[in-house]
């Protein structure tokens, strides 16, 4: 049980220096304010991922297992939200979406079997580790055990990755295209097509899903308030709201969200100094998404938006008293490694996760999005079944 003093004294010292961190880095001028602006973004995503418990794999199993919703709805909510915001960016930005002409930045990727084959082993990986890799990095504060090993697998799943890229590009990705609804949509009949498909998977999710229990009206009180805010988890579409304006500023004034691009360079460049990782990567860094880069500074966008989002998490777990390890297993460890291992490989094939593919690609307009959301969908599903089936295997074997 966590004393007072690490439960509101940590979060305080914590707090001090992201805030530290950001007014240093806004003080160094044109260079430094993206930055600071990137770590600000990070804790703000934190914050709303750790207390709505926003979970891309955790929000789907619900739908599956529990019959429950509400966690699916935040996810479509935050593609709906952010999807308006960046309609809202590129028609500002390229005001005429012609045929051959993309919006700078955009997380839109190259659609092709490869794409399909990593967003479904990335399924796989997030039910074996019990996560997506953004819900690892802020379950980190929340005091897993089976998330630092996930995460050091999937540095593993990257260099894999970055060994297997050759082959696959050269064989698969070199063939893939490129889709862009509103080259042939007009941002009008995008926005309006994108909008549909997710009033349409609302309405699937909530048909299968139980009626929630309604909880009667109360007068809200200071108390209450401070209760809902700090120490319990904020409603789910609250959370999705949230993620979809966090989405659409962090575009509008640095990149796309993504969160494993640091890792995926970290890997790159240690790979590549020891010459581990092929020096030539074919395509790679012409193709769009969480760009793996050779680092050549300490500081990064990403980084820093990373580092945001786990210290951020760290306040508001501790807060609420939701910071609670647990002892280790063996299992535990293979879970993390393995799942890791197969979440690195996905991302770096796919050119990112569940929030720099699904999310910010899907908020974008781009094809890939949506392939990665139906591909590790049905990663997670054929994952769930085997377990049960394995499951019921070893339950019948017991009572023979």
């Amino acid at each position: 049980m966590t004393t007072p003093a690490i439960r509101f004294g940590l979060p305080l010292l914590i707090a001090i220096g992201l805030a530290w961190g950001f007014f240093v880095l806004n003080g160094q001028g044109p260079e430094g304010r993206p930055l600071a602006f990137s770590l600000a973004i990070g804790a703000a995503f934190g914050v709303v991922l750790q207390r709505s418990r926003f979970c891309f794999y955790c929000n789907f199993r619900d739908l599956i297992e529990k019959r429950e919703a509400a966690g699916v709805i935040a996810i479509l909510v935050a593609l709906g939200v952010g999807a308006i915001g960046y309609t809202a960016i590129f028609g500002a930005w390229l005001p005429t979406p012609a045929p051959g002409r993309l919006p700078p930045t955009a997380h839109i990727g190259p659609v092709s079997l490869t794409l399909v084959i990593a967003a479904f082993v990335f399924g796989i990986g997030m039910a074996i580790s019990g996560s997506c890799l953004s819900a690892h990095f802020y379950r980190l504060a929340e005091g897993s055990v089976i998330s630092p090993f996930a995460i050091i697998g999937a540095g593993l799943g990257f260099g894999l990755g970055f060994l297997t890229w050759n082959p696959l590009f050269l064989a698969i990705t070199s063939n893939a295209f490129i889709l862009w609804l509103p080259n042939i949509f007009d941002y009008a009949g995008a926005l309006a097509i994108t909008l549909a498909a997710l009033a349409a998977l609302a309405v699937a999710a909530l048909w299968w899903a139980r009626p929630a229990p309604s909880e009667p009206a109360a007068a809200l009180t200071l108390g209450d308030a401070i209760e809902r805010v700090f120490f319990r988890r904020w409603p789910a579409v609250l959370g999705g709201t949230l993620v979809g304006i966090i989405s659409t500023l962090a575009y509008f004034r640095v990149a796309p969200l993504g969160v494993t691009a640091e890792l995926g360079s970290i890997v790159r460049t240690a790979g590549t100094a020891r010459d581990i990782v092929p020096g030539t990567l074919f395509g790679l860094d012409g193709l769009r998404g969480c760009a793996t880069i050779i680092k050549e500074a300490l500081l990064s966008n990403n980084g820093l938006f990373v580092i945001g989002l786990i210290g951020a998490s760290f306040i508001t777990s501790l807060i609420a008293g939701q910071f609670k390890p647990r002892r280790l297993t063996g299992l535990d460890v293979v879970r993390g490694l393995s799942g890791g291992l197969l979440l690195g490989w996905g991302s770096m094939t796919a050119l990112g996760c569940t929030v720099g593919v699904l999310l910010s690609g899907i908020h974008a307009g781009s094809l890939s999005g949506w392939v990665f959301l139906f591909a590790s969908c049905l990663g997670i599903l054929a994952a769930l079944f085997l377990a049960k089936l394995v499951s019921g295997r070893a339950v019948a074997r017991q009572t023979a």
